[in-house]
C-alpha cells in the first residue's frame, strides 16, 4: 500500500475482510456486496481494488479485471500485483500478445519476481514462441529455487532469527550483490565450524 494512502478503518476494513471471507468460500455475489457496503470514496483504496479484482476474475468477467488491475498497477507502480493480474486478464481474453506488452517494460523493476517471467514463459508458448518459452521458464525456476535455497539457508542455520532485509527483498541489483555476498560470508562460516 501507498504510505501516502489512508488506512482502512472500521466498519470499512471489517467489509472488507467480509468480502475475502465470501471470496475464500467461492461465493463471488456476497464478496461484491460486501465491497458495495464500504464508503465510497474509499473504494478506490488498493486494497479494495485488490479484492474487486479478484471478485470480476472468480466471475470471468475479464474486462472489468483488466480495467481494475491496470488501475492498480498505475496507484501502485512498485508492486507487481497490478502488472501480474494485467497481464493475466489480457490472456484471459485472449489478448496474449499484448500481455506480454504489459509484462516486458517493468521486468527490471521486478528482478526477483518469478511468476512475471513464468507468465511470459506461457504467453510465448502459446503465441508459439517455443524457445522463448523455455528461456523464460528457466529465468523463473532458477530465480524461485534460488531464492528458496536463500531463504532456507538461513532458517536451517538460523531458526530462532528474523530473516534479514536482503533475503526478503531481492528487488534491485545493489539488493542481490549485497544479498550474494552475505550468503557465500555464511555459508563460509557454517563451513569453518
Amino acid at each position: 500500500m501507498a504510505d501516502d494512502m489512508k488506512q482502512l478503518r472500521p466498519p470499512d476494513i471489517l467489509h472488507l475482510q467480509a468480502a475475502q471471507g465470501w471470496l475464500e468460500l467461492g461465493n463471488h455475489a456476497e464478496a461484491n456486496a460486501e465491497l458495495e457496503k464500504i464508503t465510497p470514496q474509499l473504494r478506490a483504496h488498493p486494497d479494495v481494488l485488490q479484492v474487486r479484482r479478484a471478485i470480476y476474475a472468480a466471475a470471468e468477467k475479464w474486462e472489468p479485471a483488466v480495467e481494475v488491475a491496470r488501475t492498480i498497477a498505475q496507484v501502485l507502480p512498485d508492486s507487481p500485483f497490478g502488472w501480474i493480474h494485467w497481464a493475466f486478464g489480457l490472456h484471459e481474453l485472449k489478448r496474449t500478445e499484448e500481455a506480454r506488452s504489459v509484462l516486458l517494460p517493468v521486468l527490471d523493476r521486478f528482478r526477483t519476481e518469478y511468476l512475471m517471467r513464468y507468465n511470459l514463459a506461457c504467453y510465448a508458448c502459446q503465441l508459439g514462441n517455443l524457445k522463448e518459452a523455455w528461456r523464460w521458464l528457466e529465468k523463473a525456476i532458477d530465480m524461485a529455487v534460488c531464492l528458496s535455497v536463500a531463504r532456507g539457508f538461513w532458517n536451517a542455520c538460523y531458526p530462532n532469527r528474523q530473516l534479514p532485509l536482503y533475503l526478503g527483498k531481492l528487488d534491485d541489483a545493489q539488493h542481490i550483490k549485497i544479498a550474494e555476498q552475505r550468503v557465500k560470508t555464511e555459508i563460509e562460516e557454517v563451513q569453518a565450524k
